[in-house]
């Protein structure tokens, strides 16, 4: 690691960096100092301008005005090859990899230097295992999950050994075990002179690692301070220009079951994958039941298995509103009132180069929008606006590109889609990666009154916090095994956490009496 630059130069000072695209002012007039060791944190609500001024940095986009200095030198980044070579390393929000790659074939690519396939794969295992992210260097990425393909982005980005580190949302899908083991390395990183751009809408992590934070809002720059003198309510003001709101969830009577999965049992034809085992789980309306585990242990096939995407050979495994669904095609399942959000925002949440509107249709069955084979776009458009004025969807309008939006942009605007196209059964994958503290409580509380409402949803996160603030009863997945689905009141993250390695109680009694649980 090059220590040799003085600490009173920064690392890197932007001076009125600004970006304009057609219809939006994403940086205006935006200036930035980050020194040596120091993990710098960069705040601000979706849409606020943040990962565009990452991508300034890291040489992908070009600014319309403003310099950029490296090292006390005014420098122009032409290309992320240009970045990496002067040390700039960047961990991208939405992941940059080639599913059909394995992933030392994926961080070969990244790798200015040719490595010999056998030295780059026992490396890639050496620095996974060294920074507790274990990732295996000959699985193909398609089939991973979103937290397993975090792992490949950070690894590959800290195979470079670079000085200056750029971090969008590196933790959104990672356990809290591997985020503190995260935190270890960034602090001994930034001990040995390299520093961090650090990206969270998680202000406690902010809080925990970031020595000072910039806040950015609508594209400019309101404010500096230290995380670690300020309290989460007074960073998320900041960030959002007001109080942070509060999830309001009273108690609620649930009705008859809406979902029912029944000793549900898959094999996986993904030689990386996770068979599911005896899966026993229903979900009744006016209920909340969260899904917590380890990414990796068998989520992304349960989801494919409910979505049917992945149809069992059974069709009683799986019952939707009293009907046996388990053989039935996604295009069936949503007749029969089920609505469902994956955890992959782009090309399976939505298109990135179709508009919103033709988005906000590809899950619409209404035949108020296509009848006959022909496309109403003026009631396309209008459910489109609607979906967007309903949860604060930032963006250029019902025509803009769905690639064009920020992460927690597209995922309010992907979940309201679907709260709005009336389910009867919903289920949501990681409803708020990526999210801001603001738009994260307008998802939360958009979950809770479909519940009020007297929906079934089943909501599948990483986020513990999140499960125990909205869910009414929970279970954790290990293994490919599915406990028994808990009372949120009578259990504990403890207890929770301790599900999450396999060590629950899993045989045909704890299978017989999951209903009495949930019926008490």
């Amino acid at each position: 690691m090059n220590t040799s630059i003085p600490v009173t130069h920064p690392r890197l000072e932007l001076r009125g960096i600004t970006k304009i695209y057609p219809s939006v002012i994403a940086n205006e007039n935006v200036d930035l100092i980050v020194r040596p060791g120091e993990i710098h944190a960069v705040l601000g609500e979706n849409g606020a301008g943040k990962s565009t001024l990452m991508k300034i940095i890291y040489g992908v986009t070009k600014p319309d005005a403003g310099e950029m200095l490296w090292e006390n030198r005014e420098v122009t980044i032409e290309s992320p090859a240009a970045a990496r070579r002067m040390g700039i390393g960047m961990v991208f929000q939405h992941f940059s990899l080639f599913e059909t790659l394995t992933v030392a074939e994926n961080i070969s690519l990244a790798l200015d230097t040719a490595i010999p396939p056998a030295e780059l794969a026992k490396r890639i295992s050496e620095v996974s295992m060294e920074y507790g992210l274990p990732v295996d260097p000959h699985r193909l990425v398609h089939s991973m999950s979103v937290g397993e393909r975090q792992r490949v982005e950070i690894v590959r980005c800290l195979l470079n050994d670079p000085r200056l580190l750029i971090m969008d949302e590196p933790t959104s899908v990672l356990t809290p075990q591997a985020v503190l083991k995260l935190f270890d390395t960034l602090r001994r990183l930034a001990s040995e002179g390299c520093s961090i751009l650090y990206i969270s809408h998680k202000l406690d992590e902010i809080q925990a690692l970031c020595d000072s934070a910039t806040i950015l809002r609508s594209g400019r720059v309101t404010g500096t301070t230290s995380p670690k003198q300020e309290t989460r309510e007074s960073l998320a003001q900041m960030m959002i220009g007001r109080e942070l709101p509060e999830c309001q969830m009273d108690a609620s009577t649930p009705g008859e079951t809406r979902l029912l999965i029944n000793h549900l049992s898959l094999s996986t034809i993904d030689p990386f994958g996770t068979t599911l085992k005896d899966i026993n789980l229903e979900v009744r309306g006016g209920e909340m039941v969260g899904i917590a585990g380890i990414s990796g242990n068998g989520q992304k096939e349960l989801l494919a298995a409910l979505s049917g995407e992945q149809p069992a050979m059974q069709d009683d495994v799986t019952q939707i509103c009293g009907v046996a669904a388990g053989k039935l095609n996604p295009a069936q399942r949503r007749k029969l009132g089920l609505r469902f959000v994956p955890e992959e925002r782009l090309g399976r949440g939505a298109v990135p180069a179709l508009s919103l509107a033709l988005n906000a249709m590809l899950t619409n069955n209404d035949s108020s929008m296509v009848r006959h084979g022909l496309i109403s776009y003026q009631a396309v458009r209008s459910f489109a606006r609607d979906v967007i004025d309903k949860f604060n969807v930032k963006c250029g309008g019902d025509k803009a590109l769905a690639g064009s939006l920020s992460g927690g942009n597209l995922q309010k605007f992907i979940v309201g889609r679907e709260i709005m196209l009336a389910p009867k059964v919903m289920i949501v994958a990681q409803p708020t990666w990526g999210v801001d503290v603001g738009a994260a409580q307008l998802i939360r509380q958009a979950l809770i009154e479909l519940r009020n409402q007297g929906v079934a949803v089943l909501v599948v996160s990483e986020e513990l916090e999140e499960l125990f603030m909205i869910c009414d009863r929970i279970a954790v997945i290990a293994d490919g095994r599915l406990s028994p689905a808990v009372p949120t009141a009578q259990t504990s993250v403890e207890q929770i956490g301790l599900w999450m390695s396999g060590e629950f109680k899993h045989d045909a009694e704890s299978s017989q009496n999951e209903s009495e649980v949930a019926h008490a």
